[in-house]
């Protein structure tokens, strides 16, 4: 495939992963009490809500945008494995197993985003165009692109 392809591909590919992350944290962000509620029931601190808030609706934003992809992949990716453990993986129930499925699907995806990369139309890309000659910045580099 074309490098031009490969970018528009890869940029299709963060918007669909993006959606998912962006409307469950815009959705526990307005339905925060009820989610705090059901995490507690689950055994898991609803003190914890609003970093998951800030995981699945700045995650997603940032993917979308392609800022600091590969470690915010990898992080949603992690974050969707024990998630899927935590809360859906139950073998009684074919629907919370499906939903299980779905998460270690979903962090496939992005691990194979958080190794390609965000592609050329990303803020990762302008700024490793943009900063590549600072060498202060090169470190930053390897996170970002």
């Amino acid at each position: 495939m074309n490098t031009r392809l490969n970018d528009t591909l890869t940029f299709f590919a963060r918007i669909l992963l993006a959606y998912l992350f962006i409307q469950a944290g815009w959705g526990k962000l307005f339905s925060y009490e009820g989610t705090a509620g059901y995490m507690a029931s689950q055994g898991v601190s609803a003190h914890l809500l609003p970093l998951v808030i800030l995981l699945e609706l700045g995650g997603g934003l940032a993917i979308l945008a392609g800022f600091m992809t590969r470690f915010t992949a990898f992080s949603i990716a992690f974050f969707s494995l024990v998630s899927g453990v935590m809360f859906h993986f139950d073998p009684s129930s074919s629907g919370q197993m499906i939903h299980f499925y779905k998460n270690v699907s979903v962090a496939g995806g992005y691990l194979a985003l958080a190794v390609l990369g965000a592609g050329s139309f990303s803020v990762d890309y302008w700024l490793s165009n943009k900063l590549k000659q600072d060498t202060k910045w090169t470190r930053l580099m390897v996170l970002v692109r």
